[in-house]
């Protein structure tokens, strides 16, 4: 089970990697494995919205449940991840790579705090 040190995550398993005050965020390999094997990713925000902390960005579709995808921190989309649409299976195969979800530019930095580092996530999912 995978969990970069450079990266936040969620309690809800989302994880989020800022670079250059953009903000990657997608599911951890621990969110995928359980899924089991994704076939589907519908992403409701759009680009240009605002979302806040928490908020839905969309849901995972995987042969086992759906799950919800929620936003680690507030802020504008600026980008979403097109090559999951046609192949869902990105985020089993590249969860921490390809497999990216949603970019965003955060409009609270201090909501990073909020955020779990790796020692606390691996913590959390028990390795």
């Amino acid at each position: 089970m995978k969990v970069p040190e450079d990266l936040k995550y969620t309690k809800d398993h989302e994880y989020l990697k800022l670079d250059g005050g953009i903000g990657k965020v997608g599911i951890t390999d621990y969110a995928q494995s359980e899924l089991g094997d994704i076939i589907y990713v519908d992403i409701t925000a759009e680009i240009g919205s605002e979302v806040n902390q928490g908020d839905v960005l969309g849901s995972i579709e995987a042969v086992k449940t759906v799950a919800e995808v929620y936003s680690p921190i507030s802020g504008k989309i600026v980008e979403i991840n097109s090559a999951i649409k046609d192949n869902a299976s990105l985020l089993n195969e590249d969860p921490y790579g390809e497999g990216w979800i949603i970019k965003i530019e955060p409009s609270q930095p201090e909501e990073l705090n909020n955020l779990l580092d790796s020692k606390a996530y691996s913590e959390l999912i028990g390795i």
